[in-house]
């Protein structure tokens, strides 16, 4: 039923504009466009034109001319969707693309539901569900590294690597039901040490892509940074360098920063979100006490924190502060900063800074956020540290749905481990197959319960 209309609906954003596009996809495509477009430079309909051609002319609205458009025709099963598709290109005024959308609709044709396009080509199959799940994130992307991501999952990285996965375990399935077929014989046609194998290299392959989703998630939505430290080290200072503007208040007072001031950066094609915060210490201002609490809130929630010191003071307390602050999200990625470096006595060195800090076995970069000059080495030890470097062409999950998969893999993989060490029997080990299977077949689309489609098409735009 799904496929048995006709949709339309406006690709481009909403508002005026230079050009906006209206798509039509289904099987009365090119009747629905014919009762209203008219060609210049030939009376023929969109029957005869060949597939991904473009033609000039006019829209037509009863007796007058809405608009003059380009029409590109796409014939199945060779457009997007895998139906007879056509996509109008016309002016980007509101109300020309309303009443293009009613005359569409007052000719047959229905609204598109969100995401309703991209739906179409995975029931055409022209894409697997995880292919359009990319298709979103790419659309979302905001960085270059998370645009790359989205392009990995789109061209189908992950569902080649999950289907080869799945073919090897339905091999053995099947082996292993025929040994079931035959019991009585007491036969063996699946190699337990190779299905051991098998199972070992799926359980490392499944806990590697469990293991990146804290970084491929940081890097699709943009990585937590937390800016820490007690009060007048420099931390607005530091995001003011890190954004070139001065985005926070500076001053001498301690605890001028009392609530967490957040802001993007793009670094050499990463996103971060920046969340200076309020200085750690002692105090009985309520305020400035529900600043402090929001400081630990954010370290929490980090994927990188750069912890500030003050280079022109000792530095035990602080590293003291450090460790104590560390306990509080242990996976994250530190760097300590050791700022004011141009305040320095003459008889201290950033050596003897450094070496108070190798107990900590944390990554230390000395400057002065004052200094504009040490923006560039900072952002390198930032992508450094973060574990950024190297990751292009890497196969990172970010995608919640397929985390939440993999991990119930997991979970079957080890069971399948344990069992083959142990000699369960063969009915047993089975459902952990199918077990593994059938969670492997929920990524990549093999398996789709009508409620995982409308979760992942609900937040797409209409028009995609």
């Amino acid at each position: 039923m799904l496929l048995s209309s006709t949709i339309c609906a406006v690709a481009t954003p909403a508002g005026e504009g230079a050009i906006a596009v209206v798509r039509i996809s289904g099987k009365d495509a090119f009747s629905i466009v014919n009762r209203l477009f008219r060609p210049i430079k030939n009376t023929n309909s969109l029957d005869d034109f060949a597939s991904h051609s473009v033609h000039f002319g006019n829209i037509i609205d009863g007796n007058h001319i809405l608009d003059e458009v380009l029409i590109t025709v796409f014939r199945a099963p060779h457009s997007y969707t895998g139906e007879d598709a056509v996509e109008i290109s016309c002016h980007g005024s509101t109300y020309i693309q309303k009443r293009l959308i009613e005359l569409l609709l007052e000719a047959g044709a229905t609204l598109a539901q969100p995401g309703e396009f991209t739906l179409r080509a995975v029931l055409n199959g022209k894409l697997d569900v995880a292919q359009a799940e990319g298709i979103g994130d790419l659309i979302a992307s905001k960085s270059k590294a998370s645009t790359q991501l989205a392009m990995l999952q789109l061209k189908g990285e992950l569902s080649k690597t999950i289907k080869t996965l799945r073919e090897k375990l339905i091999r053995f399935l099947s082996l292993l039901e025929l040994e079931l077929d035959f019991g009585e014989e007491d036969v063996e046609f699946a190699n337990r040490e190779e299905l051991l194998q098998l199972a070992n290299e799926t359980a490392q392959y499944v806990n590697n892509l469990l293991h990146s989703f804290g970084l491929g998630n940081a890097i699709k939505n943009g990585i937590p940074t937390a800016i820490v430290g007690e009060p007048n080290v420099g931390k607005s200072t530091l995001l003011n360098l890190l954004l070139q503007e001065e985005k926070a208040i500076v001053t001498d007072i301690p605890g001028t920063t009392r609530d967490v001031i957040e802001d993007m950066l793009t670094i050499n094609g990463f996103l971060f979100r920046l969340m200076d915060t309020a200085g750690i210490r002692q105090t009985n201002d309520t305020i400035e006490v529900i600043g402090i609490e929001k400081t630990f809130s954010s370290v929490a929630k980090a994927a990188l924190v750069l912890y500030l010191s003050d280079a022109s003071q000792s530095q035990k307390k602080f590293v003291k502060s450090f460790l104590d602050l560390k306990n509080k999200n242990p996976q994250a990625h530190y760097l300590v900063l050791l700022n004011k470096i141009d305040q320095l006595s003459a008889t201290t060195t950033i050596s003897d800074l450094e070496a108070e800090w190798q107990e900590a076995g944390v990554t230390v970069l000395a400057l002065s956020a004052k200094d504009k000059h040490y923006r560039s080495l900072l952002q390198d030890t930032m992508i450094a540290v973060s574990g950024l470097k190297d990751i292009e062409n890497e196969l990172l999950i970010s995608n919640v749905r397929h985390y939440e998969a993999l991990k119930r893999v997991s979970e079957s993989m080890a069971a399948i481990q344990d069992g083959l060490k142990n000699r369960i029997p063969e009915d047993l080990l089975t459902q952990d197959i199918k077990q593994a299977m059938y969670y492997l077949g929920l990524i990549a689309g093999e398996i789709t319960p009508d409620d995982v489609l409308q979760s992942i098409f609900k937040n797409f735009c209409i028009g995609k």
